[in-house]
């Protein structure tokens, strides 16, 4: 038997309750985190197969990157203005990381 507190949380059209909504944001905050730590491990990845430093930022990639998570939203019924600026952080986020991944092997 299943205890509560280790229970699958509700699908949002079957919350009654703010604690059931409350325990299914944190279950998909849990996978997301999960997520992005896979996502920087593509990052280190990136930071030890590029040649150069001034290839980790690549502005038409960072365009290309975020339009898609933009029409993935939208395609969605999300708003895509805001993933767009969720987008842009993350992409950021990422390329300061793998930046300092290079620069870090660079230094071994």
């Amino acid at each position: 038997m299943t205890s509560p507190l280790n229970a699958a949380p509700l699908k949002p059209e079957d919350c009654n309750t703010m604690q059931e909504v409350r325990a299914g944001v944190n279950a998909v905050d849990a996978r997301l985190v999960a997520l992005l730590a896979e996502r920087f491990g593509y990052m280190a990845a990136a930071a030890r197969i590029k040649p150069e430093r001034d290839m980790v930022r690549d502005e038409p990639r960072k365009a290309e990157v975020i339009a898609q998570a933009v029409a993935q939203a939208e395609a969605l019924g999300m708003p895509g203005n805001v993933i767009g600026e969720m987008w842009e952080t993350l992409v950021e986020g990422s390329i300061a990381y793998e930046m300092a991944r290079f620069d870090a092997l660079s230094k071994d």
